[in-house]
């Protein structure tokens, strides 16, 4: 271990009782598992990929451990930055000289702050406000990746720059993410926040590791250990934030509340051994130093799931202390720096925990659950996958006494087919540019190739019974029924509620809101005792979906076509099905959007997700009436 030495007052943050002399960081980041696409190789941080030489050779900025060939060659200049004002803490942009000779002109990026400090979050509108932030940076980010995603062949939209117009072909979440730093949209770039981020909870699932980095949750796209370097630290030394677990490490022991880590260095690129002895310096000596002033560490997880388009899903798991730290010989007869880590106690559950759980109740729905099951499937096989019913609070069995529906019903009068809707489209095969359906959307569609909505609108037109495409086409979507299974459960907060046993992705169909349609004037008959769902309050969420007016100045919210009559009530004293027992929320997680596509005049009530939900996290819904839960 390095000796003491004498060293100015450390900063109020911390309490050490004694201070090292700073190290030089190590170039050499421990290297997670990164997203990355079958058949390229994973980017790799050196000196030679920097955007811009480091002034002093004994600090090395972060730009260091986030720069890397793709993400550089991306990341073009995108007109001047302005402060952030969602950051926790304003702070002056830095003016960075560019470097590659692809990068055309200059790039302001804001530096991030090596500034240490603790956010408490503590009353109600604040922790609305920074979660709605945080809401608003990651649906940003996941519409920017889907419109790059979008091909060129009738599912684009209008109002995009031409910087993102010409990088629709490269890799989305690295792009996304370098487009949104050049418009200075990354958060917590400010400060260095240790331990809780205002925003963000413990269970948040991501499937990049660049939804980490424009987050601040971890700044860093690829190496495992985020630390603020010797150079850059009040202190003198360096100080370790936060790190990402993958399971890519032979010597790390991960039992979720309990954690083994391996430090960094002394292996090669894509090579599970280590190759020579580790050193404490770097990330290694950030861990030793947090662990000695008692910081506690932001955990992340990323597990591998196929249904990800990124093959990985990353859980944020809450905040852990280093309890002990010791160099160890590892399996492959090298030495290794370990460090204990204990989760703190009265934290969410762990997403990673909860996934596991998600998976088993999937496959066995009583696994584990020895009390409360009630319903294997409510729908009676109505969906396409089964969705449970379940209470360990109290004996209410009240979603037993409806008729399921998984469709709306309308009133007999209501036209029907094809002439409802206009002639439909002559597609033989997948709907395409010019398509007749298209040219009712606006002159695209609103899907991706994936089923995956671009943007809200204040209608939708999917292919109906009048149109000759297959059923599989793209514009076919929230028709084809549930494909996440769901569960109904009992809660203490909410009464009933209804969650997910998948990962729910943002901006995919969820399920539709179903119930008896009636007309203005045959609401006016009936007793209103709760029963009675006005589609036309729920708040226009539609337009959030989507919204990348942020990172480009060209972007029209969508206004075509145009809201239809909304004046019908929708009865759920009858007949019903899963979405009516989703809970209202101001900050919700899923959002209305009207369709049509069999009957008129009245579009059908189907619910989206409004951000990536983890299994086991309540739905949530603005249903426009009342203050709702935080």
């Amino acid at each position: 271990m390095p000796s003491s030495s004498a060293s100015p007052p450390p900063p109020p943050w911390l309490q050490p009782p004694f201070l090292l002399p700073g190290f030089k960081p190590e170039l050499e980041p421990k290297i997670e598992p990164m997203n990355c696409p079958s058949g390229q190789l994973e980017p790799f941080v050196t000196r030679d990929t920097l955007l811009f030489t480091p002034p002093n050779p004994n600090t090395v900025p972060d730009e260091v451990e986030n720069a890397f060939p793709e993400h550089l060659r991306l990341a073009h200049h995108l007109g001047a930055s302005s402060n952030d004002h969602r950051s926790v803490i304003s702070a002056p942009v830095v003016e960075v000289p560019a470097g590659p000779s692809d990068i055309v002109g200059s790039r302001k990026r804001k530096a991030r702050s090596a500034e240490m400090v603790r956010a408490s979050i503590v009353d109600t509108p604040d922790r609305l406000y920074f979660r709605g932030l945080v809401r608003r940076t990651r649906m940003t980010y996941d519409s920017l990746r889907y419109l790059l995603l979008t091909d060129d062949h009738g599912r684009g939209e209008a109002g995009l720059s031409d910087e993102i117009t010409r990088r629709r072909k490269a890799r989305s979440d690295l792009t996304a993410g370098a487009l949104m730093g050049n418009r200075d949209l990354w958060l917590n770039r400010d400060s260095r926040i240790i331990g809780c981020i205002p925003g963000i909870r413990v269970g948040d699932v991501f499937f990049y590791r660049m939804e980490l980095v424009v987050i601040g949750l971890h700044g860093l796209i690829q190496a495992g250990i985020d630390f603020v370097t010797a150079g850059r630290s009040t202190s003198g030394e360096p100080i370790a934030t936060s790190i990402v677990v993958s399971g890519g490490y032979e010597d790390d022991d991960d039992k979720g509340a309990v954690l083994i880590y391996t430090g960094q260095g002394g292996r090669e690129r894509n090579v599970a051994q280590q190759r020579s002895d580790q050193k404490l310096h770097g990330g290694n000596l950030a861990l030793e130093r947090s662990m000695n002033y008692g910081i506690e560490i932001r955990v992340i997880r990323g597990i591998k799931c196929n249904k990800s388009p990124s093959g990985m899903v990353y859980f944020y798991d809450g905040l852990y202390k280093i309890t002990d730290c010791w160099m160890d010989l590892g399996k492959s007869g090298f030495k290794v720096y370990k460090y204990k880590l204990l989760r703190i106690k009265d934290q969410d559950e762990m997403g990673s925990e909860m996934f596991k759980l998600a998976n088993e109740l999937k496959q066995n729905p009583s696994g584990g659950r020895s009390v409360g099951h009630i319903c294997l499937d409510i729908s009676t096989g109505k969906e396409n996958v089964p969705v449970s019913l379940f209470n360990d609070v109290d004996n209410d069995k009240d979603p037993l006494c409806f008729e399921y529906i998984a469709h709306s019903i309308f009133p007999q009068q209501t036209s029907q087919g094809a002439g409802s809707m206009g002639n439909g489209c002559d597609c033989t095969m997948n709907c395409s540019m010019g398509c007749y359906c298209a040219l009712k959307n606006g002159g695209c569609f609103p899907y991706d190739e994936n089923g995956t909505l671009l943007r809200g609108k204040p209608l939708i037109y999917e292919c109906g019974t009048g149109c000759k495409c297959p059923l599989t086409c793209p514009n076919r979507v929230s028709q084809k029924g549930i494909s996440y299974e769901l569960e109904v459960f009992r809660s203490i907060e909410t009464g009933w509620g209804v969650r997910s046993f998948d990962v729910i992705r943002a901006g995919t169909f969820v399920c539709e809101f179903s119930g008896i349609t009636v007309t203005k004037q045959e609401a006016e008959q009936l007793s209103d005792d709760g029963c009675l769902v006005y589609p036309g309050k729920f708040p226009a969420r539609w337009i959030e979906w989507g919204d990348i007016s942020d990172a480009s100045p060209d972007y029209v919210p969508a206004g075509f076509p145009s809201t239809p009559d909304l004046s019908f009530s929708i009865d759920v004293s009858r007949a019903r099905n899963v979405g009516c027992y989703l809970s209202h929320c101001r900050s919700p997680n899923v959002f209305a959007q009207f369709v049509l596509f069999d009957h008129m005049p009245y579009p059908r009530v189907m619910i989206f997700a409004m951000e990536n939900i983890p299994p086991l996290r309540e739905l949530s819904i603005d249903y426009g009436v009342g203050d709702g839960y935080a």
